[in-house]
C-alpha cells in the first residue's frame, strides 16, 4: 500500500482548513453523493461520502488521493474512480476507520496502486 493514498494530490486544489462537509462528490461517471465528514490531517486525509439513495444510503470512505479536483465555487469534489469502483469498495465502518490499522490497510490497498481499481497516485 502506498502511504500517499492518505494525502491530497498537490494538484487537487485542496486548502487545509477548507470545510468540505456538504460538498457534492462526482465520480468519473456522475454524482455519487455528498461529503458527510472529512479529514485534512497530513498523512491521514479522507472523505466520508453519504451516497444517499444511490446505493441505499451506504457511506463510503475515500482516501484523499482519489480526489483530483475541488471546486470551491460549485461546492464539488471530483474523484478519480467510477461509481461502480466506489460501490464495490470495502464497506465503511464508522467505528473502525480511525483506530483499526488493518481496516485502513485494506482501504489503502483497494484504492492505491496495485489495488483492483487503484490508479496512479500523485
Amino acid at each position: 500500500m502506498s502511504e500517499h493514498v492518505w494525502s491530497y494530490r498537490s494538484t487537487a486544489g485542496h486548502v487545509a482548513g477548507t470545510e468540505l462537509t456538504g460538498y457534492k462528490v462526482e465520480a468519473t461517471d456522475g454524482g455519487i453523493g455528498k461529503v458527510d465528514k472529512h479529514s485534512d490531517e497530513v498523512g491521514d486525509a479522507y472523505l466520508v461520502v453519504d451516497t444517499g439513495v444511490w446505493i441505499f444510503g451506504k457511506e463510503v470512505l475515500l482516501p484523499a488521493a482519489t480526489v483530483v479536483r475541488i471546486d470551491v465555487d460549485d461546492r464539488k469534489v471530483y474523484v478519480e474512480r467510477t461509481k461502480e469502483q466506489i460501490k464495490d469498495a470495502p464497506e465503511f465502518h464508522r467505528e473502525k476507520h480511525l483506530d483499526d490499522p488493518a481496516y485502513r490497510h485494506d482501504l489503502g490497498a483497494y484504492y492505491g496502486p496495485g489495488g483492483p481499481f487503484g490508479g496512479p497516485m500523485a
